[in-house]
């Protein structure tokens, strides 16, 4: 289960599917495609023209009554030493490591001043924009065309774009000389799509879904005798899924429980049945009851685009991740942070609220889009609040994606973003065995082949199958290699797409296979026209994103300060016992692996019929999970000894 941002990738991976800048850590801003000269006496601001508006898309110049709505981002006081201290407080080497700054004192040292604020809206309201709202991050404006145009010395011009017409600078927008340094960038001038349409309530929940039997309550125990054999041996049915005993298990958890740790969730919108279905999920699964104040929202005052970002889907996504949060660390604090929308504005709201509040130690997102969708502009605001969230001891932890490489999703090889910044933990995805009595068998990168029982029950019609799904990974287009990858990920990863290294995802990763995933408990509406609680299998990135987080409560205990941005520190244990080096063939080069899964045809009861099929493991796309990093799994899993480790100084 992955859930899109402003360009949806609403879905769930679930049991079934269902309905910038410089320096070591620095995103390669793109330079505009013409050779325009900046005007006298401006400042270029990179990155705001969108590589697509390109002189073959041209449609004419945008209508006069457009009406422009754009956020101007403040660069603060100090953008390179934002940069520099970010690094040096999350890396484990540097004497500076773990000497944080309180939300204020970050805010003090390198926040916009009001003397920037007044005069980037002095500027703005000069230029004839509307000032509709003003943070310490942003002045948000509207106006005419004219307006825009005069403000950031660019004409705004339509552009064909995936068969539909948006518009967009026709070269980089800029700002006066003597704003320069206030100025990060400007957000909005393109409207593919950042535009909303504002509604103030919620849909009830979700249509409903079940997994249909037989199960596995263990990966191996029910073994499908009367189904054809796969790769020349009976399989076992997929397991019902994992419950926080089995995951806490399988890695390493001990005695540790995220005592003293809060972790943050970010989603688009809020379950309004989420804090009694996660006490129902807890009860019923053997997980620790939540204390009073244990669980807590924060939600915005309104929300908007309900129908175009599917809003009730995003119910599925919170429920897993708060109870797979509160499974792995169930002494944790959690605090949702609910956004206005899925589009990056509103998103990026509700992480800032983490930032400017330090409502958490560790900020679990299982969201994202592709890197071909995110413009530098957006990339260069996202990337300042997760470095201000870097010198505050916050984490943030991005799903990598669901699709493998992308290109059976979108016809091109790429990655997915925000998992593609070099200032958070991209979190890539397992299929995961974990035996009787909890015992840990084997992990596999998580990629799906599917192939249908035969109508006569005796073949698998064109074994082993479609692709349907896996980890996200690959090598990114934009950032440059981060220095915490230098000489870990192998050049013929780092360098796929040129003579540069570039960052590589996933940093890290769990188990995500739907059909060695998790139990995930949810209100949903029924076909009978009643609304109740059930429960059902799940997996995607979406799951292993809250895993790790949970798993980063626990190593956070141990070490009893924060941790951070976690990147540096899961780099420097490569290649040591902590990690399960995660491959595609866990039981030997040639033994091929995979589960059998019977569904309802319908979703809900066996009325409609069953489908019956066979899921291979380890077959995500073009990416293989290898011995050492790789595009599936990066580092590997945590093992035994990964969240103890942070209870003393790391020494290879």
């Amino acid at each position: 289960m992955r859930t899109s941002r402003a360009r949806r990738r609403a879905g769930v991976s679930m049991a079934a599917t269902l309905p910038l800048l410089a320096g070591a850590l620095a995103l390669g801003i793109p330079s505009a495609q013409a050779a325009d000269p900046v005007p006298s006496g401006r400042a270029a601001l990179a990155g705001t023209q969108p590589v697509w508006a390109t002189g073959s898309a041209d449609q004419g110049a945008t209508a006069a009554s457009t009406k422009v709505n754009a956020r101007v981002y403040l660069a603060g006081r100090d953008a390179k030493g934002l940069d520099a201290y970010a690094a040096a407080v999350s890396d484990p080497q540097s004497a500076s490591y773990g000497k944080y700054l309180s939300a204020d004192q970050a805010q003090q040292r390198f926040g916009a001043t009001q003397e920037q604020i007044d005069a980037v809206t002095k500027w703005l309201k000069s230029s004839g924009l509307t000032i509709t709202g003003s943070t310490q991050h942003y002045i948000s404006v509207s106006g005419d065309v004219a307006a825009a145009q005069k403000a950031f010395a660019t004409q705004l011009r339509n552009y064909r774009k995936d068969n539909r017409t948006y518009h967009a600078p026709s070269k980089a927008a800029s700002a006066p000389n003597a704003l320069a340094g206030a100025v990060l960038t400007v957000t909005g001038l393109d409207n593919a799509p950042h535009q909303s349409t504002h509604e103030d309530t919620l849909p009830g929940p979700g249509a409903g879904f079940r997994n249909a039997g037989p199960f596995s309550s263990y990966y191996g125990q029910n073994v499908a005798k009367t189904l054809p054999d796969a790769y020349g041996t009976k399989v076992p049915y997929a397991v019902h899924g994992y419950t926080g005993r089995q995951l806490r298990a399988a890695y390493g958890a001990g005695k540790y429980t995220g005592k003293g740790v809060t972790v943050a969730i970010t989603d688009a919108y809020a379950s309004p049945t989420m804090a009694s279905d996660a006490a129902t999920y807890a009860k019923r699964n053997g997980d620790a009851a939540y204390k009073k104040g244990q669980y807590t929202e924060v939600l915005p005052a309104a929300y908007n685009s309900v129908d175009d970002c599917k809003a009730s889907g995003w119910y599925g996504e919170e429920s897993l991740d708060v109870e797979a949060v509160h499974a792995v660390a169930p002494d944790a604090n959690i605090v949702y942070v609910g956004g206005a929308s899925c589009n990056d504005p509103d998103l990026l709201d509700a992480l800032n609220k983490v930032v400017d509040k330090r409502l958490a130690d560790i900020v679990s997102n299982s969201w994202g889009d592709l890197e071909a969708n995110e413009t530098p502009d957006i990339a260069a605001a996202y990337d300042q609040t997760f470095k201000l969230g870097a010198i505050e001891g916050i984490g943030f932890y991005f799903s990598s994606g669901d699709n493998g490489d992308e290109v059976a999703n979108t016809g091109k090889k790429q990655v997915d973003t925000p998992a593609n910044s070099a200032w958070v933990t991209a979190v890539g995805g397992t299929s995961l065995a974990v035996g009787k009595n909890d015992k840990y068998q084997f992990e596999t990168g998580w990629g799906t082949e599917k192939a249908a029982l035969s109508a006569d029950g005796k073949s698998w019609v064109n074994f082993p199958g479609a692709y349907t799904g896996g980890a996200g990974g690959g090598t990114s287009s934009t950032v440059k290699q981060p220095f915490y990858q230098h000489g870990i990920v192998p050049d013929s990863l780092a360098k796929a797409n040129g003579a540069t290294r570039m960052r590589t995802v996933p940093d890290i990763a769990a188990v995500a296979d739907p059909n060695t995933g998790f139990l995930v408990g949810q209100t949903q509406s029924w076909p009978d026209k009643s609304v109740k609680y059930d429960e059902y299998r799940i997996g995607g990135t979406s799951l292993a994103a809250p895993v790790i987080a949970g798993v980063q409560a626990l190593a956070q205990q141990a070490q009893h300060f924060p941790i951070g941005f976690a990147n540096p520190g899961i780099y420097a244990r490569y290649d040591s016992p902590l990690f399960h080096d995660v491959t595609d063939h866990p039981l030997g080069a040639k033994r091929d692996l995979a589960v059998a899964r019977v569904d309802f045809a319908n979703s809900v009861d066996a009325s409609g019929g069953l489908l019956t099929s066979v899921r291979s493991l380890g077959k995500d796309s073009s990416l293989s999970a290898t011995k050492g990093y790789d595009d599936v799994t990066g580092v590997g899993s945590p093992a035994p000894g990964y969240v103890a480790s942070y209870g003393f100084p790391f020494r290879r």
